[in-house]
């Protein structure tokens, strides 16, 4: 009698990985030949190593850890880097006449098939996650080789830098393509080019956290410098001055936006490149980490038909992000939403978003003036800089316009003082300021790799003094998806601050912002320690990462 295999969704339920109603929404968000298991990934109710040990019990296949796995590196020759990343397969070792290969996608047949056809070999199948599958492709089908034959030629010495990039299937625009796909692939939020006085560094920055990638002869510096600035389409011939641009890339058909920005230092040109997925445009605001009580409190203030919101934070704090997730909360037919920012960052549809153009005299507020004139019901303007922009947004809010804005302050009580010290007066902060976000970034536990800790004695009185209660708390060992940091993505922490008759008073009658403090906690509002705490006691982050991130007195 055959032994009947349970499916994966009753596999995943079982084990506790997702809940029933996850497997549903999973069943009816699924795309045309998605799996469940991918749709579950995409919907972050499940990790990729979550799914591969539960296809390892399922299908009993085992499971290749490539991250310190012993690679034979003559085996990548058997099987193409063209069919590697197409069927997210690498080839691991060989043993006679059979082949193991680690998989992402075990059921894929034809894959298997087509390896069998090509290599003339049996095909014995691992199991690996999709990430380690990428990095291990890109480790060892490199593009460094022909690189450096051209380095070595005496043909590079006599060839322009204009040449050489201009060079069909030239070896250094595929050195640029490699930078910029591993950088995607390791989820990477920007890439540094950083000159030395003998080498080129290049570092990306993942979860907030910078670290060395590479690092290339100093002779393909300029070249490199110059393919990027034909990317951008950026003035190849200006060494001297800073240049801003922008590239369209598409990484396995998915299109990314890169924000390029050079910068002349004593050993050339420095390039940082901000990676933005335009996926990120349609993000919602229950995804960007709002806890219910906050989130409550920022949707009401987004019904409101006028005032303005202020979000908070220094740069890198994830801003942007819920400007965007509230524009989308915002956006339908019946609104006239426009933005002014500097630069746009994501194109969103429906919504009308100009870009500050300061040569030409389009700065934020010459663009915000004129927005007014053209019916709007909402405004994002994306930083109030100085007081002429600041009096116009103020101006706005008070005539029946919703304005959404960003100032660089370290909290939110501050950003009430901050508008006072530009010059704007005291009673028009109060009548038009109706709330008030204050966010930072703080990486996540890795999920594959979390385990369960006692709360220490210095964690129990933090807690205590919140008003927090926790015995355990979660912390990551480090492993293949988290590189071995612990960590592994990032939400936001945040203070929502709703701006009421009594904090008017206090605005108007210049209270010191030690006073605002302690009556907005007398309120029942969580500041940023406190809001970070609470996510540590839900096993989300750790303490050491809140810390790190929030100034603490």
């Amino acid at each position: 009698m055959a032994i009947k295999r349970k499916r994966l969704g009753e596999m995943l339920i079982e084990e506790g990985l997702v809940t029933t109603a996850q497997v549903d929404e999973a069943l009816s968000a699924k795309r045309n030949q998605e799996k469940l298991g991918d749709t579950l990934l995409r919907l972050g109710h499940l990790t990729e190593q979550q799914l591969i040990e539960a296809l390892h019990h399922q299908l009993k296949i085992p499971i290749i850890t490539l991250y310190n796995y012993p690679l034979d590196v003559s085996v990548t020759k058997l099987v193409s880097k063209d069919i590697a990343q197409r069927h997210q397969l690498v080839p691991v070792s060989r043993e006679d006449n059979r082949l193991l290969i680690a998989m992402a996608d075990p059921m894929d047949l034809l894959a298997i098939d087509d390896l069998r056809l090509q290599t003339g070999l049996m095909i014995e199948v691992g199991l690996s996650t999709r990430e380690e599958i990428r990095r291990t492709i890109m480790k060892y089908y490199d593009v460094d080789k022909s690189l450096l034959e051209l380095l070595d030629s005496e043909e590079f010495a006599e060839l322009s830098e204009r040449e050489v990039v201009a060079r069909e299937d030239a070896p250094i625009i595929r050195l640029v393509n490699q930078i910029l796909d591993s950088a995607i692939t390791q989820r990477a939020s920007d890439i540094h080019l950083d000159p030395q006085e003998g080498s080129l560094t290049v570092r990306i920055r993942i979860d907030g956290e910078l670290r060395t990638e590479n690092t290339y002869p100093k002779k393909i510096q300029n070249v490199i410098t110059t393919r990027l600035k034909v990317m951008s389409e950026l003035d190849i011939t200006e060494s001297r001055l800073p240049q801003d641009g922008r590239i369209k890339y598409y990484h396995n058909e998915v299109p990314y936006d890169f924000r390029v920005s050079t910068l002349p230092t004593v050993y050339g040109e420095k390039i940082v490149i901000r990676i933005l997925d335009a996926s990120n445009a349609n993000i919602s605001l229950s995804k960007i980490g709002f806890s219910a009580k906050n989130e409550h409190h920022f949707r009401e203030m987004l019904k409101r038909p006028n005032g303005i919101i202020l979000i908070t934070g220094p740069t890198g704090s994830g801003k942007s992000s819920t400007l965007y997730a509230s524009l989308n909360e915002l956006n339908d037919e019946t609104r006239n939403i426009i933005t002014v920012e500097d630069p746009v960052e994501y194109q969103v549809d429906g919504i009308n978003q100009v870009q500050v153009n300061s040569k030409i005299g389009l700065t934020f507020a010459s663009g915000l003036r004129s927005i007014l004139r053209q019916d709007p019901n909402v405004v994002m303007v994306g930083e109030i800089r100085d007081i002429e922009t600041a009096e116009i947004a103020i101006r706005a809010s008070l005539t029946g316009h919703l304005v959404l804005s960003t100032l660089h302050t370290n909290s939110a009580v501050s950003s009430i003082t901050r508008l006072i010290d530009m010059g704007v007066e005291p009673f028009l902060v109060a009548a038009s300021v109706t709330g008030l976000v204050a966010q930072r970034l703080v990486r996540k536990v890795c999920r594959d790799c979390s385990e369960p800790q006692p709360v220490s004695k210095r964690e129990a009185e933090l807690f205590a003094q919140e008003g927090i209660e926790a015995e355990l708390v979660m912390r990551g060992s480090g492993c293949s998806s988290c590189n071995m940091t612990g960590y592994r993505g990032r939400l936001a922490i945040q203070e929502v601050i709703v701006i009421d008759e009594a904090l008017r008073r206090m605005i108007m009658n210049q209270a010191s912002e030690g006073e605002v403090t302690a009556y907005v906690k007398s309120q029942g509002h969580r500041l940023l320690l406190a809001d970070g705490l609470a996510k540590v006691a839900s096993g989300v982050t750790t303490t050491e990462e809140i810390l790190r991130t929030v100034i603490t007195e």
